[in-house]
């Protein structure tokens, strides 16, 4: 079994990316070519000089929703939530930063609150007396961005976060019915620029949808190892971009898959129909069909991957599933250098890490 203490490292504060680049695209990115075993440092504006002329891009167009929010309790006293609207169910799973019971109303105003029904660990379970649809669209006039933790100290202002910790292709969640409490962070050095520049070459691209939860971004476990899964995280995909990407992969094109969690859904829709025991749900929208559901898929070394060739990630937090996955796409490339030695490399030319933080290009 993969031991996940092996994915520890130090991170000087120097690389701690407190604010993105700018302008996004003048970020850096760190390009290995598995096969030839070299490196290459350049910015992400030149990213076309290192994509296969035969290859295409999958990206994850979720929206990030202002989702942590001040309620209040009966008593007066003011609680800070951070509302996991990427999931569905009875309940709405939270995050408090401090002592509630169960049986508590937290309160939005003097008409709409959540009554707290259970508790497991660090997680909350709270009943809302309204509409969903309405809460999403409260959340968004008084919901502050719901960065990590680590961006505590950032700069910028709550206007600037919910710009700049959002895809420019960012779009509402079909329905309404979930948005994303995280961002998909390899996204956010792209600019029309760059599109563009891509398409002038002949690169495509594709737009699927992943709901990121915090999660994705949580340590590993002894029980996520034992188990062989991870958190859920709803997906939706529109049949007929589908079709065109199995398409493109039946023509020999290069899959560029733009982040963890594009690699994480095209690598669960595989093999949910490769075991026929899929049970996506297929519904209408605006005239489109979507392909609705959700998966646990835990990607860890030894993985075979069946759609992604080629991964644009961001650098990751230590012992996190997104560094076993990513250390896993380089096995699966047969890779002479293992993730946490190309991790110290990036340190020592001065990458920065984490959500704000530069790309990395594995081909």
């Amino acid at each position: 079994m993969v031991d996940w203490q092996n994915f520890d490292y130090f991170l000087p504060k120097k690389n701690l990316a407190l604010s993105p680049a700018v302008p996004r695209e003048s970020s850096k990115i760190f390009i290995y070519n598995t096969k030839k075993d070299k490196i290459i440092f350049d910015r992400f504006y030149n990213l076309g000089k290192y994509l296969p002329k035969n290859s295409f891009l999958v990206l994850n167009n979720t929206k990030v929703l202002p989702a942590r929010v001040e309620l209040r309790k009966s008593t007066g006293g003011k609680v800070i939530v951070l509302l996991l609207i990427n999931e569905l169910g009875n309940f709405i799973k939270a995050m408090v930063d401090r002592k509630v019971n169960i049986g508590d109303k937290l309160f939005i105003d003097n008409k709409y609150y959540f009554s707290v029904i259970d508790q497991k660990e660090k997680i909350f379970y709270l009943k809302f007396n309204g509409n969903r649809l309405w809460l999403l669209n409260k959340l968004t006039e008084i919901g502050k961005t719901p960065v990590p933790l680590y961006l505590r100290k950032t700069p910028l202002t709550e206007k600037e976060l919910r710009r700049k910790y959002q895809t420019i292709f960012a779009r509402a969640p079909v329905g309404a019915r979930l948005s994303s409490v995280a961002a998909p962070t390899a996204s956010l050095h792209f600019t029309n620029r760059v599109f563009k520049k891509l398409k002038r070459q002949g690169i495509e691209k594709y737009f699927i949808t992943l709901h990121v939860g915090l999660g994705t971004f949580a340590p590993i476990t002894d029980k996520n190892l034992k188990e062989k899964k991870l958190h859920e995280e709803y997906f939706e995909v529109d049949e007929e971009t589908l079709h065109y990407i199995n398409i493109m992969k039946s023509k020999e094109k290069k899959l560029v898959a733009v982040g963890t969690t594009v690699t994480r859904t095209l690598e669960s829709l595989k093999l949910k129909v490769k075991s026929q025991k899929s049970k996506m749900k297929v519904k209408s929208q605006n005239l489109e069909t979507r392909i609705f559901d959700k998966t646990n898929l835990f990607i860890f070394p030894p993985f075979d991957f069946k759609m992604v060739d080629i991964l644009i990630t961001n650098f990751h937090l230590p012992k996190s599933s997104l560094m076993m996955l990513v250390e896993a796409f380089l096995q699966f490339k047969k890779s002479r250098r293992k993730l946490i030695n190309l991790y110290k490399i990036a340190t020592e030319k001065n990458f920065r890490f984490y959500s704000f933080g530069d790309a990395m290009m594995i081909k």
